[in-house]
């Protein structure tokens, strides 16, 4: 309770401003489709979303301070938490409803109605904010200052340096700029790689490398020294232990699932045919653990919420703005009229035991994904992962009870889909309440905004799903969807009895002794999962925060720091959704980004990448000291 006590957010709980308003919902809605459109193209192409709270808010301040000229940042807050809902709706539904659409080009007919998709991404939106709310005194009060949530903290940051003005703001847009213009460089222009990588000849099956783009070490400074380098330490086991491993011990010998020669797989092969697998067991392990060891604090939290309701009916005394939640009742009745629905309404191929997996995992996967956030952030949120754990399990629950086959096949889809995007909204909107935290806003108020925000995303979802598979097809060069594949291929493999559980339990036993000697599951399991270009990014990104925080008086320099880094998360944000609409304007027989792609003029190559990168480094010292 003395956490709760100690912190003031920047505006009082007795101050009102406005937040839910005409021009604030219109905005958010507008931004909640754009953003939606274009992380579903963005992932469908990589595999990976963009963070778009913080793009989110920027665009809000230019728009409400700048041009309408109005002064509310609780107005602008509002903005961000509707917008950013299109971007997670789309994160969930675009990692595994196109699989509906290829199975659809396999077997004939249509297994991906609009309606479905619709309700799908519906359910999943509500649910995942539902199930947030009760955890928000548990996660984003009372572990304040143990569960940073990097990208609520830079959102926050943000818009508090836009109201403050001066040089604080000056630090966060130069971060935003010098993103921007770096992305721009790199992944628009293509004058240098964005990744840097290289295999080692006489260590076969090793791997090594980074990411070398802006976000990544915004997201290490924001989290750490200690979380990054946990996530590095689960990259170093999978690309510099494991798979060297695998290549020794399996030789010239074809190994499961992989159908050729392990000899000639280079180390990008190796990850995506086996470490991917360990590491879904390994998230799925710290899954179950986290929500083990959280289950008193949530229930400790929900009877609390009980006995405040009725303290509040015995009091006389109103309850803070800033602690006001939407009613615990109205979120039980809604949950359990939702879980119905999904089980009752025939456009959904899930039965009575379908909708209590649904019920299980996403309150499962919910409280993990809150939690997870706030130690690696939005970005790094393996929700594909929760919703690989989630298809293993139900597969072998739907086929242990009959339902095989295609009818099997689409039952696990459709409940994949829903824990896919109970997850990737559940960890939205806990970076949103932390922003609202920050600043002082009314809770209340963000849920309904997040509602706003999800029921219009799960709307033009469907239609956006639609014209990206009409334009290209799914599973092909322009939109391999690589997360969805791999969902059809774990559904396939456990019907057809052809997954490599080895793997998978591997990567759960690993997680398991990790936990034993006491080191954070989820980030350590995170590393295994992802490629560990992201994590040694993110770790250069928390060892400069350590170098800062090494001298006495270096608060200061922290801070600046941090605010550097919500700018160059916030630029490499705004500029990556820009390039992903680029690429879906046709334009003389291509895309309107081939224009600006000038790689087959002029390429700095890999020396480019590192150099570049090295000069963005050294950018935190030239700023630590402003503001």
């Amino acid at each position: 309770m003395k956490k709760e006590e100690d912190f003031k957010p920047f505006i009082s709980s007795d101050r009102k401003l406005p937040e839910i308003t005409v021009i604030s919902v219109v905005i958010g809605i507008v931004l909640a489709v754009i953003f939606g459109a274009a992380n579903a193209y963005l992932g469908l192409r990589v595999g990976m979303t963009v963070s778009a709270s913080i793009p989110a808010a920027v665009i809000s301040m230019g728009i409400i301070r700048i041009v309408l000229r109005r002064e509310s940042i609780l107005e602008n807050n509002i903005v961000q938490t509707i917008g950013s809902a299109g971007e997670s709706v789309a994160a969930g539904a675009i990692f595994t409803l196109p699989a509906l659409f290829m199975w659809e080009t396999e077997w004939g007919g249509e297994q991906a109605s609009l309606l479905n998709i619709t309700i799908i991404a519906l359910c999943g939106g509500i649910l995942g904010v539902l199930f947030m709310v009760p955890l928000r005194k548990a996660l984003i009060v009372r572990e304040h200052k143990s569960l940073k949530y990097p990208e609520g903290t830079a959102c926050a940051e943000v818009l508090m340096a836009g109201e403050k003005g001066g040089k604080g703001a000056r630090v966060v847009f130069s971060g935003l700029g010098i993103s921007a213009l770096y992305k721009f460089i790199t992944d628009g222009m293509k004058l240098f790689p964005s990744q840097v990588h290289m295999e080692f000849n006489k260590f076969k099956g090793g791997g090594f490398g980074s990411d070398v783009l802006p976000a990544l070490l915004g997201v290490g400074f924001i989290c750490g020294a200690k979380i990054a380098s946990y996530m590095f330490a689960g990259g170093i086991l999978g690309w510099l232990v494991i798979m060297p491993l695998i290549s020794v011990f399996a030789g010239n010998n074809v190994l499961f699932p992989a159908d050729v020669p392990v000899s000639s797989m280079d180390s990008f092969a190796l990850w995506g045919s086996y470490i991917r697998y360990i590491g879904a067991g390994a998230v799925a392990m710290g899954g179950i653990l986290s929500l083990i060891k959280t289950i008193p604090l949530i229930f400790k939290t929900i009877i609390n919420t009980f006995r405040g309701l009725k303290n509040d009916k015995n009091s006389e005394i109103p309850q803070e703005r800033t602690d006001r939640d939407i009613s615990i009742k109205v979120i039980g009745i809604t949950i359990l009229l939702l879980i119905i629905i999904i089980w009752l309404v025939p456009t959904i191929p899930v039965n009575f035991t379908g909708a209590i997996i649904i019920a299980f995992f996403s309150f499962l996967f919910a409280t993990v994904s809150s939690r997870l956030v706030g130690l690696v952030g939005s970005s790094n949120n393996p929700v594909s992962g929760m919703a690989i754990a989630t298809l293993l399990i139900s597969a072998v629950v739907l086929k242990a009870t009959g339902i095989m086959g295609r009818e099997g096949m689409l039952s696990a889809i459709a409940i994949g889909s829903v824990i896919c995007i109970v997850g990737a909204v559940a960890g939205d909107t806990s970076q949103d309440l932390k922003t609202g935290f920050l600043l002082g806003a009314t809770p209340k108020k963000q849920q309904i905004g997040e509602f706003i925000g999800v029921i219009v995303s799960a709307v033009t979802i469907g239609g956006v799903l639609y014209l990206l598979n009409m334009a290209w097809g799914y599973g092909k060069g322009d939109l391999p969807a690589p997360q969805a594949t791999l969902m059809k291929m774990v559904v396939e493999g456990v019907m057809d009895g052809n997954l490599p559980w080895t793997f998978v339990f591997v990567g759960a036993f690993i997680a398991l002794i990790v936990e034993i000697l006491k080191i954070p599951v989820l980030p350590f399991a995170v590393g295994l999962y992802l490629p560990i270009h992201l994590s040694t990014a993110i770790m250069i990104g928390g060892s400069i925060r350590w170098l800062f925080e090494r001298k006495k008086e270096s608060k200061k320099d922290v801070e600046n720091g941090i605010l550097y880094s919500s700018g160059l998360i916030a630029g490499e944000g705004l500029m990556g959704i820009i390039l992903a609409v680029l690429a879906v304007i046709p334009f003389k027989g291509g895309a309107f980004s081939d224009i600006i792609n000038k790689s087959d003029v002029f390429s700095f190559g890999i020396v480019g990448s590192i150099i570049f990168f090295a000069l963005l480094i050294l950018s935190f010292w030239g700023f630590k000291k402003k503001g």
